[in-house]
């Protein structure tokens, strides 16, 4: 850190990473008070508790395993290659703690790494973890208002530490796996993230069953409203504003592309923003493809769902969701249509399963976020035919095929089957789901009681006054 120009450059993009964990610690402020809002009074607490507490859980086992997942499994492992060496992402390395560069005590760092990690690392590190949060919070509104704490944890943890971290090192890598022989392209994670969480919440949903009262006798289901619209709204603007500081954390802010560590070009400098594959961008070309898709799927929803307030705000999401896949190459107006078309289909689809196969999704999240994001990895493929995936030299280029095996990978194999999988075995040890009598009176029966105990109380003491 002895030249100015290139500290700069380091210290600038700690800065950036920084601010953008800031702006995406709104996602699950948003997520809290919007699932809250979704539930009904008997179960509030309940609610907000099992979405906050996955918050510790999810942060200490991602410190402990999950960002090292993301370095040392870019090739499978054992499918095009073995675990990668990833020596500043243990636990126990001196790059995970405080630190400001300099000599290296583990034989496995050098200076350079300690030069850059030293800075980089912890930012990095938080901004994944807020997408950990995010992944897992999807799920959590799913599943609200009948399933044990306690099972909701261990599920946050599993998919938030293990399984999304483990298609972000396969599909969201600049050398992952996927991107190399897939030629797979999801800039801004309508697969890695949004695909993952709603196959994940589908393979907890098949398991749990339905909530109490959502389907009469003859099977058809009843609609069960949020209690509070307002906390909806404001939860899923909140939503909007993280996702906006996500698009950001998506992008590398300053970086040479022709330099050494990148195409090695001799005697050419670019230095450029770049998307998570290394591929130059602007902020300007996410910016107006975020506000366009976010558009589409407002216009879309409002309209398919004759105005209905809750599917018009989650098909904004929505549209963001459907497009955010190839939103750094597609035109504004092609992002808008994107996110116009994914929210039609989605909305329909995800009554259409509801009746069918009896699914109770409390907040559609399995729609907007799964359903949306395999359908935005999929159109990227037909839209972006032929495009890099990646800036360098050997990588497949961005096809069809590519895509839709990508969007099947990040739904059913690393998002519905593990879910499906652990679920099962929580059912079976009786873990799952809150016992009838619970769910029939509220889970937060406890919070009631010391209610009522406080209010005996004060009625005997305002007794003895008088």
């Amino acid at each position: 850190m002895t030249n100015e120009l290139s500290s700069l450059v380091v210290i600038f993009t700690e800065f950036y990473y920084w601010v953008t964990v800031v702006f995406m610690f709104l996602i699950h402020v948003g997520f809290c008070m919007y699932e809250v809002g979704a539930s009904r009074y008997k179960s509030h607490m309940h609610t907000l508790m099992k979405n906050t507490m996955l918050i510790p859980l999810v942060t200490i086992t991602f410190f402990f395993f999950g960002w090292w997942i993301y370095f040392a499994f870019v090739n499978g492992p054992w499918i095009i290659g073995p675990l990668v060496s990833a020596p500043h992402a243990t636990p126990w390395s001196e790059l995970m703690g405080a630190h400001m560069g300099g000599l290296a005590t583990q034989d496995a760092l050098t200076v350079d790494d300690t030069a850059f990690w030293a800075r980089i690392n912890g930012v990095f590190w938080a901004a994944f973890l807020l997408f950990s949060w995010t992944a897992a919070s999807i799920v959590s509104g799913s599943v609200i208002e009948r399933i044990r704490p306690s099972a909701f944890w261990i599920l946050a943890v599993l998919i938030g530490s293990v399984c999304w971290i483990i298609d972000a090192a396969w599909g969201w890598s600049w050398n992952g796996w996927m991107v190399q022989k897939l030629g797979y392209h999801d800039a801004y994670a309508s697969g890695v993230i949004h695909a993952i969480a709603g196959g994940f919440a589908l393979g907890v949903l098949v398991v749990l069953g339905p909530r109490i009262g959502k389907f009469r006798a003859d099977g058809t289901p009843r609609d069960i409203h949020p209690h509070n619209p307002w906390l909806v709204t404001i939860g899923l603007f909140l939503i909007y504003t993280g996702f906006w500081g996500f698009y950001v954390a998506c992008n590398i802010p300053i970086i040479d592309v022709y330099g050494g560590d990148m195409l090695d070009v001799a005697d050419k400098s670019y230095f450029s923003a770049t998307n998570i594959y290394l591929q130059p961008t602007t902020l300007s070309a996410i910016t107006l493809n975020f506000l366009m898709s976010l558009s589409g799927g407002l216009m879309a929803a409002y309209i398919v769902s004759n105005g209905d307030a809750f599917w018009t705000y989650s098909g904004g999401l929505a549209g963001v969701i459907g497009a955010s896949a190839g939103n750094d190459l597609y035109h504004p107006i092609q992002a808008m249509l994107i996110g116009a078309f994914v929210v039609v289909i989605i909305y329909k689809l995800h009554f259409w399963v509801e009746r069918r196969f009896k699914i109770d999704d409390a907040v559609g999240a399995v729609a907007v976020h799964g359903y949306a994001g395999f359908l935005g990895v999929v159109i990227a493929g037909f839209m972006l035919w032929g495009y890099p995936s990646s800036p360098f030299e050997g990588y497949a280029p961005i096809t069809p095929w590519g895509q839709f095996l990508g969007a099947i990978i990040m739904f059913f194999v690393l998002g519905f089957v593990p879910a499906w999988i652990m679920s099962k075995i929580l059912n079976s040890m009786g873990m799952l789901r809150i016992p009838r009598e619970i769910e029939m009176v509220g889970l937060d029966i406890n919070l009631e009681d010391q209610r009522e105990a406080d209010a005996r109380d004060l009625r005997e003491a305002i007794r003895g006054e008088t």
